[in-house]
């Protein structure tokens, strides 16, 4: 399998931004009304990430994972740009992870993967798996590994899921564990698009499209150096470091909060903003980047009090005096 470890290519930041760019226009071209969560997927693609999408049935999220793998270049090697796995109380570890194959000519056990060694893998409904599936999962999402018959086998760099879960139904499910939520970068809760957006996937339905000159799509080797030139190439002061740690400190004593985001979040966070900023065109990461990530980073990572039901106040109240901090300290 083609799971090279080191990126050969190079590229600047600017570089590195058109890559998203590309990326971005391709998802567009295919999604229509999801401009905020085309733009939280990429920031997540190329901060290393896993996201999270909470919707309801028929939103698009099928096509929205399709249009990331189809944008993906996969010349490069055998493993499949997108697959997808939709999550049954029934699925076993070995149907996403892989199972070794008795070979009648050579006498011997041979690895079949699963597809879980892809690009872009789109978990459908990950909350009705059983605990078991779930914990080969998390290995895969913590570790980009996955252990089958006591051998450990690497997934490519570039491996990124797109999980699902239906918030309404919960008939049959199983609740995704406080250490594998944490594993998702984000958590997004998708909203029914907008009724021009609805009316434009109602009219586009049924019609052959005219032939246009294809947008470009994007390789494995540009995204892994992109993930490295935003990392080299924006700067996170020290002050925005204060500010995110001033935060988890106030929710952790937010007597609203029964448990706190993890240090782990933390550090998954800066290169998050790094992404974000990048796609503003910035080199550097400001209160505007921390403003919007904050409640997709941190909302499923809270426990909340008996009562509480929404994070987006908990973690907005937790904001208030951090970010003013960080406005003081940018105006010196």
């Amino acid at each position: 399998m083609h799971l090279t470890k080191t990126p050969p290519l190079s590229l600047g930041l600017d570089e590195a931004a058109a890559v998203a760019e590309r990326l971005r226009a391709r998802m567009r071209a295919d999604v229509i009304g999801r401009d905020e969560v085309i733009e939280l997927i990429l920031v997540a693609l190329l901060s290393d990430g896993h996201v999270l999408l909470e919707d309801y049935p028929g939103s698009g999220k099928t096509t929205l994972a399709k249009a990331l793998g189809g944008a993906l270049l996969d010349d490069e090697g055998p493993l499949p740009a997108f697959r997808r796995v939709q999550f049954t109380p029934d699925l076993l570890p070995s149907d996403i992870t892989g199972v070794m194959i008795f070979d009648p000519e050579g006498a011997d056990f041979q690895f079949r993967p699963g597809p879980i060694f892809a690009y872009v893998v789109l978990a459908d409904e990950i909350n009705r798996t059983t605990p078991k599936v779930q914990a080969a999962m998390l290995e895969a999402m913590a570790e980009k590994q996955v252990t089958v018959d006591n051998t450990t086998r690497p997934l490519d760099d570039l491996f990124f899921v797109i999980a699902t879960q239906n918030p309404l139904d919960a008939v049959g499910t199983y609740p995704l564990p406080v250490a594998q939520l944490d594993r998702f970068l984000f958590k997004i809760k998708m909203q029914h698009i907008a009724r021009e957006a609805e009316l434009a996937v109602l009219d586009r339905w049924g019609l052959v499209a005219p032939p246009a000159a294809p947008l470009p799509g994007v390789a494995r080797l540009e995204l892994l150096a992109a993930r490295e030139a935003l990392r080299r190439g924006v700067h996170v002061a020290q002050s925005a470091r204060a500010c995110l740690v001033d935060l988890a400190r106030a929710l952790r004593a937010d007597e609203r909060c029964a448990l706190g985001v993890s240090t782990r979040a933390l550090v998954q966070a800066i290169p998050a903003l790094q992404a974000r900023a990048a796609l503003r065109g910035r080199d550097f990461v400001s209160s505007e980047d921390i403003e919007a990530l904050a409640l997709p980073l941190f909302q499923h990572r809270l426990g909340l009090a008996p009562g509480v039901d929404d994070p987006a106040p908990v973690i907005a109240d937790g904001l208030r005096h951090p970010l003013e901090a960080l406005a003081r300290a940018a105006a010196r």
